[in-house]
């Protein structure tokens, strides 16, 4: 009988045809002027790729981002094309029973090299550095708040982009010495603005949207929403009904990954340790019930408000 580690696909086997680009999870065919974006089940905490995968995490993460996408649409441009393996190129088609499910066709678009971080609740490293200064990425917050409360309102707290290793949480001015004044503003105020509607309907579905991380580029001269949308793996969904100020909360993401790996005494260095099948079975469980919420067909999620100018 096959281990669950056997199951996940963290490598891709497609013959001849190279990603350009290999991140944590994702690998990146370049077509032009577009991309073929390939989730594959890989998993990674404190920031190393452990060595086994999550099965059909891949999936979900496609299906979750294909759902916002599309209650996006009208809303703020984005990089989404196909999901449809009839859509991808010719070269690929031999491959599709890897492809299916977890590859997006996608518009390439110069990416902003910044993460732009909203945080409706005080959680992770925002608490972290909240309990150490008073405030976050250099926003002074209301004394005497607790861990996961609700902030007055969503902040922003962008992050330095990083493939490999950390990202690393920098302030709106260093942001602005980035890319710029106009962009940096008009990044924050779309990312407040999704953030927002985007949590507005995962409490109609029973769930809390903490906090979440989006990435943008230009397409000509228009900003478009890129990588993936409010997927577990960038976005700290908790339960409304088990909601309680004063504590971490139980996330809908990796947190059986990282609640095992604080039993070891791995250094947090590659190479990391393999995950027993319990530990992956909690986690796509996970992962699973978080799309089971948001991507019923017979509730769509829909921005309600006009398109965002």
């Amino acid at each position: 009988m096959s281990s669950l580690h056997d199951q996940a696909l963290t490598q891709l086997d497609v013959g001849e045809l190279k990603p350009s680009h290999r991140g944590k999870v994702r690998e990146m065919f370049d077509l032009g002027d577009r991309f073929l974006m390939v989730a594959t089940d890989r998993i990674s905490a404190f920031d190393v790729i452990l060595p086994n995968g999550i099965p059909g995490k891949g999936k979900v993460l496609t299906a979750i981002s294909e759902a916002w996408f599309a209650a996006l649409e009208g809303y703020v441009p984005h990089h989404l094309i196909s999901s449809d393996p009839a859509d991808f190129p010719e070269q690929f088609a031999p491959y599709r029973s890897q492809l299916e499910g977890r590859t997006l066709l996608v518009h390439k678009a110069k990416r902003f090299p910044v993460e732009c971080v909203v945080r409706g609740y005080i959680s992770g490293s925002g608490w972290k550095d909240y309990k150490r200064t008073g405030a976050v990425c250099g926003i002074d917050l209301p004394s005497g708040l607790v861990e996961s409360q609700q902030l007055p309102e969503p902040i922003f707290t962008p992050a330095t982009k990083a493939d490999e290793g950390h990202d690393e949480n920098i302030s709106f001015d260093v942001m602005v010495d980035v890319i710029g004044q106009d962009y940096a503003k008009h990044l924050r105020d779309l990312s407040i603005s999704i953030y927002q509607n985007a949590a507005s309907l995962c409490a109609e579905r029973g769930y809390i949207l903490a906090d979440t991380k989006f990435e943008f580029g230009l397409i000509g001269d228009e900003i478009v929403l890129i990588d993936e949308a409010l997927t577990p793996d960038s976005s700290r969904y908790w339960q409304k009904e088990i909601y309680e100020p004063g504590r971490a909360q139980d996330s809908f993401d990796k947190q059986p990954v990282r609640d095992f790996l604080e039993t070891l005494s791995w250094d947090k260095q590659p190479p990391g340790p393999r995950l027993p099948d319990d530990v992956v079975t909690a986690t796509i469980d996970r992962y699973k019930t978080v799309m089971d919420h948001l991507t019923d067909e017979a509730r769509p999620l829909a921005f309600k408000e006009n398109a965002w100018t």
